[in-house]
């Protein structure tokens, strides 16, 4: 639309509404509060539409729309990749959008109908999501070759607590399990030395291979740095784990798009465990799904 007929459109809304809509002055435009009103329903009416266009299309048995997906960091990272490249094979008409938090937000946003879709690293108790474990990876402690941890045939957390750490941050799936990890060996969380809390992955495991202090991270998302040397990994003791869950909301008439990406990923995954079992995999390289 050219920039008049967007004005004038805006007025008929005004004028249907009787108020102002817009604030204009200094140069700027904002939304009044009435505005801001009609703003979030308009976004409602549209998604609404989306949404109907999909289901009608479903009758037809092609699966097509835009699926939004909520995914912790290293699962988008990591395993993200290979899935979307198999589920659009499959479905080409499907247009995934992706967005990427911690396990708490991603969670949040599931059950507020944000995400049509989530993948997390966190058992959901809440009671308006359904939850399914698709995968269960082993937690290492990564650490570069050289440091004094790096021989040990495993850590319990009086083993790590003199030791700086590279934490995740708060709302992270793999925080909340190795707090748990320490408290339960007796360590508090508190008394650990932590030198960092971040989001990215990426940048907790430069500044372990930089000698700032070891980190708590999932094996596959150590496979490439453990083959190419650049990082050690040690077990835990006790093992921990963590669990590559799908949640979506408990809805009666949920799409069939969202079902049906979500079973796709319960199914992948736990063909691949069965396969990495059966090979005797200890490190996961690259997946092929």
């Amino acid at each position: 639309m050219t920039q008049p007929a967007v004005t004038f459109q805006v007025k008929q809304l005004e004028e249907q509404f009787n108020t102002r809509l817009l604030d204009r002055g200094h140069g700027k435009v904002s939304l009044t509060p009435a505005g801001e009103i009609v703003f979030a329903y308009a976004e409602r009416i549209l998604g609404l539409s989306d949404e109907m266009e999909t289901r009608i299309n479903e009758l037809t048995d092609e699966l097509t729309g835009v699926l939004t997906i909520g995914s912790s960091a290293t699962i988008a990272a990591y395993w993200l990749p290979a899935l979307l490249a198999a589920f659009k094979r499959k479905y080409p008409r499907v247009v995934p959008r992706l967005f990427v938090g911690n396990s708490e937000s991603i969670q949040n946003r599931v059950a507020a109908h944000d995400l049509d879709v989530g993948l997390v690293e966190r058992d959901s108790t809440d009671p308006d999501l359904e939850c399914t474990q698709a995968y269960r990876d082993e937690l290492l402690v990564g650490v570069p070759p050289g440091h004094p941890l790096s021989k040990a045939a495993s850590l319990t957390p009086a083993d790590l607590q003199p030791y700086p750490f590279v934490d995740r941050d708060p709302g992270a799936a793999i925080r909340a399990l190795s707090e748990q990890f320490f408290r339960d060996g007796g360590v508090p969380p508190e008394s650990l030395e932590r030198t960092a809390e971040l989001g990215s992955l990426a940048t907790i495991k430069h500044l372990v291979r930089e000698g700032m202090g070891f980190a708590i991270v999932s094996r596959m998302s150590l496979a490439r740095d453990l083959r190419d040397g650049a990082l050690v990994g040690v077990s835990l003791e006790p093992k921990l784990y963590s669990s590559l869950n799908v949640i979506v909301p408990k809805d009666r008439f949920r799409a069939r798009l969202h079902s049906t990406f979500a079973e796709f990923v319960v199914e992948h995954l736990a063909e691949y465990a069965r396969t990495a079992e059966q090979s005797g995999e200890g490190v996961p390289g690259q997946t092929h799904l």
